[in-house]
């Protein structure tokens, strides 16, 4: 099947697209984080610290710049490649630039407010398709990298 030019699988006749997706999203947020996070301590080491107070604001920012160049570059980033994983749009096609900063942002302001960040975990480990809010809300999931891939 060419996932490139379908819709989503279904997850009822193709089970094996949504198998172990929620444990695997949440090991490739950790590394995904742990990479985000040393890269920022990069920025503030390569501005001889003065920057550290802004920490927060500078890991903001590198987390977006990451996940939007990694997700249009390859519907993935690199802890959801290490997991295996990748978002596909609604009609099952690897996400391009405007989709994938939309997706960032989107995750970006769910994940900065608990109730709907726990929403979201929620529905990722009891839905069919793994989907969180941000998935839903914009006709996405996390499927298993097809076969076809790499």
């Amino acid at each position: 099947m060419d996932m490139q030019f379908t819709a989503l699988p279904d997850p009822e006749t193709d089970p094996q697209f949504y198998r172990d997706v929620p444990m695997k999203r949440l090991i490739a947020w950790v590394a995904d984080t742990i990479l985000i996070s040393l890269a920022s301590l990069l920025v503030v080491a390569a501005t001889l610290f003065l920057t550290l107070f802004m920490f927060p604001a500078i890991f903001v920012a590198v987390h977006f710049a990451y996940r939007s160049f990694f997700l249009a570059r390859n519907s993935a980033t690199p802890g959801m490649q290490i997991m295996a994983i990748e978002i596909r749009g609604g009609r099952g096609h690897r996400l391009d630039t405007v989709e994938a900063v939309l997706h960032t942002l989107v995750y970006s302001v769910i994940a900065a407010f608990v109730l709907p960040q726990l929403i979201s975990i929620v529905l990722m480990a009891t839905t069919s398709r793994g989907q969180g809010l941000h998935d839903m809300a914009l006709g996405t999931t996390a499927i298993n990298r097809p076969a076809d891939r790499y």
